[in-house]
């Protein structure tokens, strides 16, 4: 159920396209640095262990070091244009909040981009100059400006999550009072680990499928093992970190600050006291329930409020226009990223047991489940950026500035057609070159290759 602004017609289309380009080019973009971010720490590992004499692992990392400058410049090409957003789609946000969210934004350029970019064009073209110790930390670099970067951009959003740190002027500009204040936000902090533990799943995962797309084609076996042993402990390692604490933390600093987000994500309608925790349903908004539903009794406020018959409120208690826009997408998305987080448990802890008891790299059916799991952490994190974004409606900067009120009025909804279906078809050709360009990487394989098992 859509419960649109008080616009015009014409500026409730125009508001739509606005926010449904916005939202196609920043998935479509997050899709790279959530790979690279994992990734960067992945490769630090392969060239620790390479630098104590393991030359397999020291292969691998060259090798996975040129898939991670593949996805940086896919993530390079696709975030500029969010850059410009800001100004051609957001324009009166930008007027207004520009001040303080364009300090986080220019310190990520200034600072994590330009170091990470640097030691990447070492990493990748002058490890025989370097050296194996100056090489390692020319990885490591690379590793620190990635998680940088990474914590620049999600202190940025975390503003709007939970704005600090600020004053409103008389005109409505909304100006920086701290900056300290700003960069130590309690929801980035939380929000910053829980982002970059997802990136260190997505690259855990892509890692084993690769190596287990090689030990099925009886290619490459011993840099797959190698890419396995690392992957498999990453992933279950951050699997768990993923739920707990990072997840949970998230979720209470939700629960407190964003009530209305928090009984979307739940589906929770009615104020209880001993809440159950929804498994499975539907939500029906007709009615205000769920239909079909399986519920944990007493479990969500136990999660929540760490007792048992603790109150949570519902939907319900909340003033009808300060709902999320669409509750059933809220609600589908967080489903989906818990439910696939809870799959991905289950996955990387039951091949760390096999691997420690050596019964992985021999079979066959939890290779085959650990390749084809490679795009579920990347349906996760995007389900993930949804919740956070839609449960955030009808606010841009929460209890500030509503979405409505944020965007360009003197840009027609033709115009952000026309542009958002260029993006489209650009985007299109770009996942064909990346695809070509993966699979070639692959397909070649790390090498020199070491065919002894």
């Amino acid at each position: 159920m859509l419960v649109l602004p008080p616009l015009g017609q014409a500026a409730v289309e125009a508001l739509f396209v606005h926010r449904l380009q916005f939202a196609f080019t920043i998935t479509y973009h997050y899709l790279f640095p959530q790979l690279t971010m994992g990734l960067a720490l992945l490769i630090v590992v392969f060239k620790t262990m390479g630098l104590r004499g393991d030359e397999v692992a020291n292969e691998a990392a060259r090798f996975w070091a040129k898939l991670f400058g593949l996805s940086f410049m896919m993530g390079v090409v696709t975030g500029i244009p969010l850059e410009f957003q800001f100004g051609t789609n957001w324009s009166r946000f930008s007027e207004a909040a520009g001040g303080v969210i364009g300090q986080t934004l220019a310190m990520e350029g200034v600072f994590a981009f330009f170091l990470e970019s640097s030691f990447l064009y070492l990493l990748l073209f002058r490890e025989k100059q370097l050296g194996p110790r100056l090489h390692w930390l020319s990885a490591f670099l690379v590793f620190v400006g990635t998680w940088l970067s990474g914590w620049f951009i999600v202190s940025t959003n975390a503003f709007m999550q939970h704005p600090v740190g600020y004053a409103v002027r008389e005109d409505g500009t909304i100006v920086l009072r701290s900056l300290w204040e700003f960069l130590t936000n309690p929801w980035s902090f939380a929000q910053y680990a829980h982002t970059m533990i997802g990136s260190v799943v997505t690259a855990s995962f892509v890692v084993a499928g690769v190596g287990a797309f090689y030990l099925l084609s009886d290619r490459h076996l011993v840099h797959a093992k190698r890419f396995l042993q690392v992957a498999v402990v990453a992933g279950a390692t951050a699997s768990l970190l993923l739920a707990f604490p990072t997840g949970d933390i998230q979720a209470k600093l939700v629960a407190e600050h964003q009530p209305v987000t928090f009984a979307a994500m739940e589906g929770h309608f009615q104020t209880e006291e001993g809440a159950g925790l929804v498994m499975l349903g539907q939500p029906n908004m007709e009615t205000l329930t769920l239909d079909n539903p399986l519920v944990m009794p007493n479990m969500l406020s136990m999660l929540t409020h760490r007792r048992w018959h603790s109150k949570i409120v519902g939907l319900e208690e909340f003033d009808r226009d300060l709902w999320p826009d669409n509750v059933p997408l809220v609600y589908y998305a967080y489903h989906i990223m818990v439910g696939l987080g809870t799959i991905f448990i289950a996955v990387m802890g039951l091949a760390l047991l096999l691997l420690i008891r050596g019964k992985l790299f021999g079979l066959r059916t939890w290779l085959w489940i650990l390749m084809l799991a490679i795009p579920l952490p990347f349906v996760a994190n995007t389900a993930g950026w949804l919740t956070a974004e839609l449960g955030r409606q009808p606010w841009l900067i929460h209890g500030l500035m509503r979405t409505a009120d944020g965007y360009s009025t003197n840009v027609s909804s033709g115009n952000v057609w026309f542009t958002l279906l260029g993006f489209m078809g650009l985007y299109a050709l770009l996942s064909m070159l990346f695809f070509f360009v993966a699979t070639r990487i692959i397909g070649r394989g790390p090498g020199p290759t070491h065919e002894v098992a």
